[in-house]
């Protein structure tokens, strides 16, 4: 009789338990206005909610809102939020946070990340459930723009706008998502940070199934790989250990992400200022074998869009790799090769570039491969590798724009909207066209885009823009972002198979997330 109920007997995941989950980092704050690394803003996703967020399809669904209404002119929205919304402390949360928060993210002494992008939209509560947006001027993708995390106004009003970045609140901070955080600790080894966070009993979307979770924020996806091997934690989001490289026992799944890496080319650089140069090194990369450097499959990728976001006719297709028009296209824009040399010349000036990128070990692979192929065509590479989560990247890389080739992710997303990073406006030093590029044809495509709400019409502007971007060069596509997840067989994560937009998103589901199992009976 034993023998046969344990035949019927099976395991089953169950509430409780600690999920210890780990990101690269560091965690300098916890405030979302300021959220930079993976860590940072993977602890936003837990402690915050917003107004909208991507479900486990990858569509953008309710989160807050309950209902949208948008004017006939599409410059405004009017959003109705839920009324079982409280906040961590049990303070109701209403439609003065969200103006509020706006108003923070606007705020240049605030200095948040996301200033740029609420230049000129009044958001104004009409009450405590509704809130209206008004924009300068139509923008078709703004819905997407609500996905920001809500800050609490009764907690942060007093607080000069200054001074909120070194406030309490940016390391022990209330929030109204389905975790609440109980500390922010250092290591043992004082290496890295943790935070503690458990299920939030308050929160409206339902009890977790887990009881805590707990984030640890590690410099380096070789700190993480070891981090999950030694059991430290019992899962990692981003590593680079490869498949087959991981003990039998351990699950490892890789999830496209709607982000793209680039070889992006400065095109106001003395060299590359040239678009047959351009040209040689967008014919001369062979981009399946800078793939193959990665160690693990990830979907290749030549536009700048991410893989399914144009559709129909006329589409450019992928570059077909030819060494030898590469060296054509060099020796007919007078590059020549001197004998006896590996570095073309033209009159006394070297054929060279620096290449840069943030210190990742799979950027870095990458970057060697290109710089490899690149050294062949006769082109003398430098190759230069710095701390993208530094202030100093931002100043002195991205923002002077100190490079003639930045090997680095551009976060697309789910809605097509690449105005951001091609268009001439944002050629900036603070804007994100971190390629200098300027088309008459590619700004006029981008600027109708995002200011009409037809799909179709929108389709063929964009497919219009790709075709001059492709024709122009830019940039070169290297292979669509994957978010590889490893985790041991004692927890189950339940991230989304269809549609992951960002790193961050695998949480879609985390209320479903699971780090304890219990033997049940099955029905024979």
């Amino acid at each position: 009789m034993h023998w046969n109920q344990e035949a019927y007997r099976t395991v089953a995941w169950k509430s409780g338990g600690t999920y210890a989950e780990a990101s690269i980092g560091p965690i300098n704050t916890l405030n979302p206005l300021y959220a930079v690394t993976q860590a940072e803003q993977s602890a936003g996703k837990l402690l915050f909610s917003s107004l909208y967020r991507y479900d486990d399809t990858g569509t953008l669904g309710d989160d807050l809102a309950v209902s949208m209404d948008m004017s006939d002119d599409g410059k405004e929205y009017v959003v109705r939020i839920r009324d079982d919304a409280r906040w961590s402390d049990n303070t109701k949360l209403t439609a003065n946070d969200i103006a509020f928060t706006v108003s923070l993210m606007q705020s240049p002494e605030v200095r948040s990340i996301m200033q740029g992008n609420w230049v000129n939209v009044t958001a104004e509560a009409l009450d405590e459930r509704t809130i209206k947006f008004t924009l300068p001027a139509a923008y078709a993708s703004f819905p997407h723009a609500l996905t920001f995390a809500v800050l609490p106004e009764h907690v942060l009003a007093d607080t000069a706008p200054g001074a909120i970045r070194q406030s309490t609140f940016s390391i022990s901070p209330t929030g109204s998502g389905p975790f609440e955080l109980k500390l922010l600790q250092a290591s043992v080894d004082g290496e890295h940070k943790i935070a503690n966070m458990a299920a939030s009993p308050r929160y409206y979307g339902g009890a977790p199934r887990l009881s805590r979770f707990e984030l640890h924020a590690y410099n380096s996806a070789d700190d993480m790989a070891t981090a999950l091997q030694t059991g430290e934690v019992t899962a990692a989001a981003g590593t680079n250990i490869k498949p087959n490289e991981l003990p039998s026992t351990f699950k490892a799944e890789q999830y496209p992400l709607n982000s793209g890496v680039y070889a992006l080319l400065n095109t106001q650089s003395s060299i590359l200022k040239d678009k047959a140069i351009r040209r040689a090194l967008q014919v001369g990369t062979d981009t399946v074998e800078v793939r193959k450097a990665i160690g693990y499959e990830v979907p290749s990728l030549h536009l700048p869009f991410v893989n399914g976001q144009l559709s129909g006719k006329n589409i450019p297709a992928d570059i077909e790799y030819d060494s030898k028009k590469a060296v054509d296209l060099l020796n007919k824009a007078g590059w020549k090769l001197p004998k006896d040399s590996q570095v073309r010349q033209k009159g006394d000036q070297p054929l060279e570039l620096t290449v840069v990128t943030a210190n990742d070990p799979t950027y870095e692979k990458v970057m060697e491969r290109l710089a490899g192929q690149w050294r062949k065509l006769g082109i003398k590479i430098n190759t230069d590798t710095r701390d993208s989560t530094s202030q100093d990247f931002v100043q002195t890389v991205l923002q002077q724009r100190s490079y003639d080739v930045l090997l680095y992710k551009l976060v697309i997303g789910v809605d097509p909207d690449v105005y951001a990073y091609w268009h001439s406006t944002q050629a900036t030093t603070g804007g994100f066209n971190f390629s200098n590029y300027s088309n008459s044809v590619s700004d006029d495509a981008l600027s109708s885009a995002r200011v009409n709400s037809d799909p179709a019409l929108r389709n063929e502007k964009y497919k219009a823009f790709a075709r001059q971007w492709v024709s122009d060069v830019p940039a070169i596509g290297l292979y669509q972002s994957v978010l590889q997840y490893v985790h041991r067989p004692s927890v189950h994560p339940d991230i989304p198979g269809r549609g992951v937009p960002s790193e961050i998103d695998r949480y879609a589901n985390v209320l479903y997330w699971s780090a304890q199992q219990e033997s049940v009976y099955k029905t024979p």
